[in-house]
This record gives structure tokens, sequence and C-alpha cells, in this order.
């Protein structure tokens, strides 16, 4: 019989260590909020990176969801050139 091992997310599944698995999950959600930005402002890839003061394959890793090419800094240095404060919450695990 295969043992079937189950997780609460999917960051769970692929990282090491509940640390990890946070951060994983912390950069993910940062990531789909700028492409909502990116999106609601119509920008092509290049607009965005003119805004985002960064490349235009760094806006396409983003926009693809490329996770683990980006750090939190660099994702709330992204987020405050659109504007944009970094608000962080903890809550019970």
């Amino acid at each position: 019989m295969i043992e079937t091992e189950t997780f609460d997310s999917v960051w769970d599944a692929i990282a090491d260590t509940p640390a990890e698995a946070a951060n994983l999950r912390a950069r993910a959600e940062l990531m789909r909020q700028i492409a909502d930005i990116i999106k609601e402002k119509g920008w092509k890839q290049i607009d965005a990176a003119t805004h985002c003061d960064v490349t235009q394959p760094r806006i396409n890793d983003l926009l693809r969801g490329r996770v683990s090419r980006f750090s939190l800094d660099a994702l709330v240095n992204i987020a405050t050139a659109l504007g944009r404060r970094v608000h962080i919450e903890l809550e019970a695990a």
C-alpha cells in the first residue's frame, strides 16, 4: 500500500521548513497583488518595468509567478515604486 502525505498548502508541500513555506506564501501573495496592479493599469511589460524601476524580463518573471526569482525585499521595492505601502500582519499559525 502506498502511503499518501497531505499538506495544508502547495507551499508546505514544496518547502523544506515551515519558515520557508511562510516566506514562499508571502512572496507569492505580493507577486499576485503587484500583477493585479499591472493588469488594472493595462500596462505592457515594458511600461510596468519602467514604473517599477526594473527590467522587462524581471516583470515577465513576476507575471509568470516565478517566486524563486524574487526576495521579499525586491517585491517590497517594486510595490513601493508603484506607490504602494506593504502592510504585514501576523496571525496565529
